[in-house]
């Protein structure tokens, strides 16, 4: 199979997509001619752009938007239905010999039927639930190969052990650390232009869709008076209005805080390359500092620490783990180590 063509279906969620990124990278170890496309939420296109292939290197070949979620406000409307059938031409634009889904929903499966194939296809997917992820068993009807995981399983290697068995190729192991975006765009990141920004300053992600995710907020001014007097400006994001409330209470008990205004995912990039150290619970931007490699300490709550903890770096922390929240000295000693390193590079 030298020069196969390969679509990649992971549609969403932020953190999801980002923890599937790896597999584009061990696909071009193996196959470095292989065309790669992904079919991605239209939400979350911005992630997959730094990986567009460019003469310097060879990543994915095409990013394929899918609107569903703008779909679903208004299935009967005649625009809905003429941009599902561009999505479904610009999908069948090409035939594939590979179709890797690693999200193991049902939605993500009928893409997979929609796709142009050819005769001999295989498309792989998940054979079973790994916990505290979704799944829907009826998605296995869609594939031609389906691909046993353990229960309990990070998500980089989840899509990793999809990847392998799909292409018929050895196990990609934790050894062969897991590669996100390249080194290049890493480097070309701007500076952030958010008004009344100012270095060093430490972002703080405090919310996450699930309430039983998040970290009290008195343990949240307690972290930020304590590293505000360490001389760093404490950033309080928000992705919502409800948020919002939360982070200007916040900045109203932290001394000299800011509460940015809404940004996008490319002002996200920018926010987290200038800061000198992320902190958030579980949730995607926390997950994005982590796969841009920048110092981090992510918070467990309430989701196992084995399903996305970050492992592939030494400028990450992990702290406490499901029905376990770490206290405000466990995330504080692990900032402040993690900024005192940072200061010695």
């Amino acid at each position: 199979m030298g020069t196969p063509k390969i679509l990649l279906v992971k549609l969403s969620s932020l953190g999801d997509v980002l923890h599937n990124l790896p597999i584009v990278w061990d696909l071009r170890s193996q196959y470095p001619n292989a065309q790669i496309d992904w079919v991605v939420e239209e939400g979350y296109v911005n992630l997959l752009e730094p990986l567009l292939s460019s003469p310097s290197f060879r990543g994915i070949d095409r990013i394929i938007p899918f609107g569903l979620r703008a779909w679903k406000r208004s299935l009967l409307s005649p625009k809905t239905w003429q941009a599902f059938l561009a999505f479904k031409k610009d999908l069948q634009a090409q035939t594939y010999d590979i179709v890797i889904e690693t999200q193991g929903l049902l939605k993500s499966a009928i893409v997979c039927a929609l796709a142009s194939k050819s005769p001999h296809v295989i498309v792989a997917g998940l054979a079973n639930a790994t916990e505290f992820s979704g799944y829907e068993p009826i998605a296995k009807t869609f594939y031609s190969q389906s691909v046993q995981v353990p229960t309990q399983c990070h998500a980089v290697d989840r899509s990793r052990l999809v990847m392998c068995s799909a292409m018929d190729v050895p196990l990609v192991t934790r050894e062969t650390k897991p590669q996100f975006y390249p080194q290049s765009f890493v480097e070309q990141i701007p500076n952030s232009q958010i008004f009344g920004l100012h270095r060093p300053y430490i972002l703080c992600f405090h919310s996450t869709a699930r309430a039983a995710k998040r970290w009290s907020k008195e343990h949240w001014v307690a972290l930020g008076k304590a590293l505000a007097s360490d001389g760093y400006q404490i950033v309080f994001p928000w992705g919502n209005a409800e948020e919002r409330v939360i982070s200007e209470a916040l900045a109203v008990e932290v001394t000299h805080s800011l509460v940015p205004p809404a940004f996008s995912i490319d002002e996200a990039f920018s926010l987290i390359k200038g800061a000198d150290l992320t902190i958030g619970v579980d949730t995607g931007l926390t997950h994005l500092a982590a796969v841009l490699d920048r110092p981090t300490v992510e918070i467990y709550c309430d989701s196992p620490l084995w399903k996305t903890e970050g492992y592939w770096s030494k400028r990450i922390r992990n702290v406490g783990d499901i029905e376990a929240p770490p206290s405000v000295a466990e995330v504080l000693a692990a900032s402040r180590d993690l900024l005192k390193n940072s200061v010695k590079h």
